[in-house]
């Protein structure tokens, strides 16, 4: 029998080029993906609410109209009329004039205030001033650092 003879020729394959080339590609991946989520989470987010009728519900058939409640006072929305809170209580604000309209057409309108965390001294004040006229509200709140997009809807939406 013969014995089998191993050449010291033989051909070796070292994998530690290509483990070293492998770490080095997953560690650029990694920065990578932390790199664009730190970007996607940095971004101020913008929140778009259409103003449409309601179709269902308490307030069915009625157009909404929108006020934003900030911590100095209050934005009337799609005119982007700013009301400070000093003159929330004066009758010719434009935010009163806006509840006496919405008031006198109180089965084809009502109020939705948008809130954010800050505005919360202003809502009440709002709130209390739309009670006591017997208008509908309703209130959404969003993040005090959120952009906000109120549009008109089409005449062809349901």
């Amino acid at each position: 029998m013969r014995r089998r003879s191993f050449s010291k020729n033989s051909l070796e394959v070292e994998l530690f080029p290509f483990l070293s080339i492998l770490a080095c590609t997953i560690g650029t991946l990694i920065l990578l993906i932390i790199v664009l989520t730190t970007q996607l989470l940095k971004n101020e987010r913008e929140i778009t609410i259409i103003a449409k009728q309601e179709t269902t519900g308490e307030n069915q058939g009625k157009i909404p109209k929108y006020i934003e409640c900030r911590e100095d006072g209050v934005l009337l929305h799609p005119s982007q009329v700013f009301v400070p809170k000093s003159e929330i209580d004066n009758r010719r604000s434009p935010l009163n004039q806006l509840i006496r309209e919405v008031q006198k057409n109180k089965d084809k309108q009502y109020l939705i205030v948008v809130l954010r965390p800050q505005g919360i001294d202003v809502f009440q004040q709002v709130r209390d001033m739309v009670e006591k006229r017997g208008i509908d509200i309703g209130y959404e709140p969003i993040d005090q650092d959120w952009k906000l997009k109120i549009e008109e809807a089409n005449n062809n939406e349901n």
